[in-house]
């Protein structure tokens, strides 16, 4: 594929996804977040191995692991983007450990959407609502999330695998007035 193309497909798939994100977030009561979400995709940090690894057929994060055993344009985008399980590690003072904390109800609210929207965009016509469930379970986090926020994506991906988008998306909203009222 030539560079051209793939400048154009990368931007073009990264931007598609960040905008059904952010519509998903609006539906969500979480729009500012939304409207935040993914910023560092377009940096060159991510942007320039996007481009270089862009195949249209998978992450672009996998090709780069390919070729050097890691990505440095995953370790840049999950530093910097709450919504993903990754960022909340700490040191443990107890255990003298990294381990995984829990997650601000906020930022799993948009990693639902995030999951949901990358299922469409990368699904396609084959896209049901099962899908973001499927490829949760398919490559489930034991070690690296928290066992209470996984709990909790788990709960949002088969509320909307049984009840669909408008359900969960309600649940949500209830969730996260709550979670703000105990703030």
């Amino acid at each position: 594929m030539n560079f051209f193309k793939r400048l154009t497909g990368h931007f073009l798939t990264i931007t598609r996804h960040r905008h059904m994100v952010i519509r998903h977030c609006a539906k969500a009561g979480i729009l500012w977040q939304g409207l935040r979400h993914d910023l560092s995709k377009y940096s060159l940090q991510e942007f320039i191995p996007g481009v270089r690894y862009y195949t249209g057929t998978r992450s672009p994060n996998e090709g780069e692991r390919e070729e050097y055993g890691y990505s440095m344009a995953w370790m840049h985008h999950k530093g910097r983007n709450k919504h993903h399980y990754e960022f909340w590690v700490d040191y443990n003072l107890e255990t003298k450990r990294n381990e995984p904390v829990e997650m601000p109800y906020n930022y799993v609210a948009e990693m639902f959407c995030d999951r949901l929207a990358a299922s469409k965009i990368y699904n396609g016509k084959q896209y049901t609502d099962r899908s973001p469930l499927e490829y949760f379970e398919y490559r489930k986090p034991h070690k690296s999330i928290n066992l209470k926020t996984r709990d909790e994506i788990e709960t949002l991906l088969v509320m909307n695998a049984e009840k669909g988008e408008e359900e969960t998306f309600k649940y949500i909203r209830e969730k996260l007035r709550k979670y703000k009222e105990e703030k």
